[in-house]
């Protein structure tokens, strides 16, 4: 039962060439960075990533993106991240944007062995009629688009199928975990985090506190120890350091 690995290469040392990760975090919050350095480090190239956004200011995802390390992307939210919007409409970077309401449901769905559920989100637009630009050819043509979906009607509102979301592995990051993996997630970092730990076959935690089992009281906990696998414990530097994507100071 005791989860922990020794070092983050240890955690992600069987992640090989053109895995699927879901990686939690939202915006700069509650993102896995020690993990992804690993990977960086490991030199793991053409990955698929399902993350809400696909990191910003050098941080997070953004390592992996910029390194040409991620070949397709499932999120829903470009933002603020030029190498990213670059990537995309030069044809390097294949990326399926959805409605950030239908990627949560998605990799809970997957998570809880749901295959697909119906959604009215999307209904009427490209993400249910098809045509979304998946990969740019570089001279501002699409080579690769969306395909329809299934709408269906329930009591005259309608509604499209989506699919679950599964991926090979997941990275996230938690305030507090125990040694059998519980985690316990601080504030907005649960927003995206417990999901992205459900969709994963393998899931890998690093977490700014460990403790002992037990030490965690059971109503307490966000997320629990089974759909955990490994647990890395952050030292105190690493734990903080946190960057802030938009500092907000009174005049």
């Amino acid at each position: 039962m005791d989860k922990v690995a020794g070092t983050a290469l240890d955690a992600v040392a069987d992640v090989p060439d053109g895995a699927s990760l879901a990686v939690g975090g939202f915006g700069l919050s509650g993102v896995p960075n020690v993990l992804i350095q690993a990977l960086y480090e490991r030199g793991v190239t053409a990955l698929s990533v399902v993350s809400n956004n696909c990191g910003a200011m050098d941080s997070g995802l953004a390592v992996l993106l910029a390194a040409g390390r991620i070949a397709r992307v499932t999120g829903s939210y470009i933002g603020a991240n030029k190498e990213f919007a670059r990537q995309y409409l030069a044809g390097e970077l294949e990326v399926e944007l959805i409605p950030q309401g239908t990627l949560s449901e998605r990799l809970r769905a997957g998570g809880a062995g749901i295959p697909a559920f119906y959604t009215p989100a999307g209904v009427g637009t490209q993400v249910a009629d098809g045509g979304l630009p998946w990969r740019y050819d570089g001279t501002g043509g699409i080579a690769l688009a969306s395909s329809p979906k299934e709408v269906r009607d329930f009591d005259g509102t309608e509604y499209v199928l989506e699919r679950g979301i599964r991926t090979d592995f997941a990275l996230v990051r938690a305030a507090k975990g125990d040694r059998h993996g519980n985690l316990v997630f601080n504030k907005s970092s649960r927003n995206f985090n417990p999901l992205a730990a459900m969709a994963g076959r393998v899931t890998v935690a690093e977490v700014e506190e460990l403790v002992e089992p037990g030490e965690i009281d059971p109503d307490a906990v966000h997320l629990p120890g089974i759909f955990v696998q490994r647990v890395i414990a952050l030292s105190s530097e690493q734990a903080a350091d946190k960057k802030i994507e938009k500092r907000t100071v009174s005049s």
